[in-house]
């Protein structure tokens, strides 16, 4: 697995280019002023997953062996990685099977199976589902694609953050969401290969804080996994993402179950979007980080909007007249 690099970064744009349209990096005036810094955002929802994994996922595939492409493909996901290897497969001919947790979300459940993919629900978490992924792979001969340690999906991701840095060249922070890593690692490859003083802070949920553990100790670790947001639902550090996260992520916070609940609510008032709980956890976190990002020009990762009908109702019933 080795590390991807800036021009890796490049020729993944080259190949996702006449499948994905950029998405647009807008200023947001009613989130600069509850962060006091000059706050934009990347808004991956607009991709046709509604996620930003399907760079990753165009990507990789498009890059298939004929007997790989044969064989199919099979991934573990929560919901939004497992929707880029369903679109990809969809676009050059492969079958798909996605293994997914029991009690996964809904809306992405039906958007996989829409698109294409068959579903295995096994597992009371994605790491569960991994492992029953693994074994059908060795067993049937598929292509297995893990969600984070394959170089081809961060050199995917990765060109969200080249999007940004050709938007506004003159970015401080990116702050981008962590669940397994890939996108903040491809943050790193593709925004400090372009701009080397840039910031790259990752968060992810106290709930689940295996990356986080692990980035700290430089040892991967498991953990527990109780977040209620699927996007940052991992249970055990995955090793590519941390072996880059390790070497060039500056920052990495935790923000708690009600502070990325709240921040889904700013979000969706702030910019207008629908936005699952991954997506505003880079809010979450510049909350946090106020004293530190004051007067800075910093770009948020909206990294999805899949948020289902009763995620959505709860969570506005709870925190939509509380939040200021």
């Amino acid at each position: 697995m080795q590390i991807p690099t800036l021009d890796d970064v490049r020729a993944a744009r080259r190949r996702i280019a006449p499948h994905l349209q950029p998405t647009p990096l807008y200023a947001h005036g009613a989130l600069s002023e509850l962060v006091g810094a000059e706050i934009f955002v990347k808004h991956e929802n607009h991709l046709p997953t509604g996620a930003f994994k399907v760079r990753g996922g165009v990507n990789l595939v498009s890059q298939l062996s004929d007997e790989e492409r044969r064989s199919g493909v099979i991934t573990a996901s929560t919901g939004n990685h497992g929707q880029s290897i369903a679109f990809a497969a969809g676009l050059f001919g492969v079958r798909a099977i996605v293994c997914v947790p029991e009690g996964a979300n809904p809306v992405k459940l039906s958007a996989m199976e829409r698109l294409g993919a068959a579903l295995v629900l096994h597992g009371r978490d994605f790491d569960e589902a991994r492992e029953h992924c693994e074994g059908l792979a060795r067993e049937h001969g598929y292509r297995y694609i893990h969600s984070g340690n394959e170089p081809d999906l961060i050199a995917g991701v990765g060109t969200a953050t080249l999007e940004a840095l050709e938007t506004q060249p003159d970015l401080d922070v990116v702050i981008v969401p962590i669940g397994g890593g890939s996108g903040a690692a491809g943050a790193c490859v593709a925004g400090k290969g372009i701009r080397p003083e840039l910031e790259v802070i990752g968060v992810q949920s106290s709930a689940a804080p295996a990356a986080y553990r692990s980035w700290q100790s430089r040892q991967l670790l498991e953990d527990r996994m109780e977040t209620r947001a699927e996007g940052l639902a991992t249970r055990v550090a995955f090793e590519l993402p941390q072996r880059i996260l390790w070497e060039r992520l500056d920052a990495f916070v935790l923000v708690d179950e009600d502070e990325l609940q709240r921040a889904v609510v700013r979000m969706i008032e702030g910019t207008r979007n629908l936005v699952e709980p991954a997506g505003a956890a880079p809010l979450a976190g510049a909350l946090q980080l106020r004293d530190r990002l004051a007067g800075r020009k910093v770009a948020l990762i909206l990294s999805g909007g899949n948020i289902s009908p009763g995620q959505l109702s709860e969570i506005l019933g709870t925190y939509g007249a509380t939040v200021t």
